[in-house]
């Protein structure tokens, strides 16, 4: 089934008494090249953020700080993840919808893309990306 390649990835860290490191290479830690990179902060109490698919970009879902709720959908089935640790990534492949809300005061929303911004590549209206997604992943 198609959120079965959505999952968690536990990036590398590096723990020290000063403080600790991870890193992400794409093609590397990530099944990917790193074209783009974004991050949401400041959301109020209670935003939501995504309510969109993409047709061909991959992406890395990370809490940098804080935490917030992602929740994945293929069109059929759905799936939801507490993200909170910032040594782990959630990777969300093409023709998944995506929506991300409760959102903690202070927290950041890291996300490394696949590609460059192109509006060809989302899908805004959920009818439309959930006909688009029964064709692509053989529901019914």
């Amino acid at each position: 089934m198609a959120l079965n390649d959505c999952r968690i990835l536990d990036l590398p860290r590096i723990n020290d008494r000063r403080g600790n490191l991870t890193f992400i290479e794409g093609g590397t830690h990530i099944p990917f090249d790193i074209a783009r990179t974004y991050y949401l902060y400041d959301v109020p109490g209670g935003a939501e953020r995504g309510g969109h698919g993409h047709k061909a970009l991959s992406q890395l879902i990370v809490a940098i700080s804080g935490s917030f709720d992602v929740h994945l959908d293929d069109g059929a089935e759905k799936r939801s993840f507490h993200m909170n640790r910032s040594y782990y990534g959630l990777y969300v492949t093409p023709m998944i919808w995506r929506e991300i809300d409760n959102f903690s005061s202070g927290s950041v929303c890291l996300v490394l893309a696949s590609d460059h911004y192109d509006e060809t590549d989302y899908y805004r209206n959920y009818d439309t990306f959930k006909e688009a997604a029964k064709r692509y992943w053989g529901h019914q």
